[in-house]
């Protein structure tokens, strides 16, 4: 039977998956609602990352089946009866939870399919070009709507009694600079091997280079503005789970986070030579993708400051999910013929 570390593993790997499938969409959406030029480029590609949501939809199920070895307050719901049921607040309520999280996947779904399916025709008349920009408009609010339940329930509320207004927020901006990184590798790689039918341009890595630095700000600005105020408050519910994943066992992947995440991008991101050189942009994005996956899984894995390196779970479950999610996306981009062959 697999540890709770073991099935950490799953649950990140289906939180990664969900956001690159959020982030195609909600990125072309932005990228039109500010009249961005350059998203003619990317939009296509970006938003073919909606392949992934069948996977990300499959591993939720999964998730939500596994019951208590995904949700360890799943253990305690049945020892707080009585006097004592207002322990577990209303939010902890298995029914609501899947019911909350299958209808919310599907309304999303549904949503990101009518963003693509009206940006195909978006050009054709005035008509299209105004339905476009209203679904565009929904897209933002639902990626931060969405985002905050996900953020709640895989991660925020796995400890009942621990709670940060400012964590939906510090989760969804991570995950969407995750996104961008991913995109940024992804679009070299495809570039280096000829791949693209129309090779997106060697300009639009220094945007994702401003961008990137921009969300790593946003980022430790949201990270600091929670741990600060934990630490000044020195209330033990709040503090014990913060301590726990800083100096538990997990101390090496915590700071990795920090380094991975904040001082590497920030350090050099700041120089122009490295928002030019495109080699350099591909490294730091490298950076970002792995602090990611050690942010999500220490706020996963590492609710009591304990756990084990799960190294063979986390090289066969990745290795799965990549492997499939690789052949989603290469049947998307095939079937709309942005790659050659």
């Amino acid at each position: 039977m697999f540890s709770y570390s073991n099935w950490a593993v799953v649950t990140v790997s289906f939180l990664v998956v969900l956001y690159l499938a959020l982030g195609g969409v909600t990125l072309s959406a932005v990228l039109h609602l500010v009249g961005a030029r350059w998203r003619y480029e990317i939009r296509l590609l970006a938003s073919s990352l909606f392949a992934l949501f069948p996977l990300a939809f499959v591993l939720l199920l999964v998730l939500l089946a596994n019951g208590e070895s995904t949700f360890p307050w799943l253990k305690e719901m049945g020892k707080h009866t009585g006097e004592h049921a207002h322990h577990i607040p209303a939010w902890h309520n298995y029914t609501f939870l899947v019911a909350r999280e299958v209808i919310g996947m599907l309304v999303v779904m549904a949503i990101h399919w009518m963003f693509i399916q009206r940006q195909a025709v978006s050009e054709r008349s005035l008509k299209d070009a105004a339905r476009f920009h209203i679904i565009a408009c929904w897209v933002p609010y639902v990626y931060v709507l969405y985002g905050t339940m996900v953020a709640w329930d895989f991660e925020m509320t796995m400890v009942p009694s621990w709670e940060s207004a400012i964590y939906a927020m510090q989760h969804f901006v991570s995950n969407f600079g995750m996104f961008m990184a991913f995109l940024v590798i992804w679009i070299f790689a495809l570039n280096t091997r000829d791949k693209l039918v129309h090779p997106v341009k060697p300009y639009i890595y220094n945007y994702f280079a401003q961008m990137l630095f921009a969300f790593t700000l946003l980022w430790v600005y949201t990270f600091f503005a929670q741990y600060l105020t934990i630490w000044y408050g020195n209330l033990p519910y709040e503090r014990n789970r913060m301590v726990g994943m800083q100096d538990g066992d997990y101390t090496f992947i915590w700071w990795a986070m920090i380094v991975l995440k904040f001082i590497i991008p920030f350090t050099l991101f700041a120089l122009p030579f490295t928002r030019h050189n495109i080699k350099a942009t591909a490294a730091v994005a490298c950076c970002i993708i792995i602090g990611t996956l050690f942010e999500r899984y220490v706020w996963v894995a590492g609710i009591n400051g304990t756990g084990t390196y799960p190294i063979v779970a986390a090289l066969v479950a990745s290795g799965v999910v990549a492997t499939i999610g690789f052949f989603l996306v290469r049947m998307r981009l095939q079937s709309i013929q942005l790659v050659k062959g």
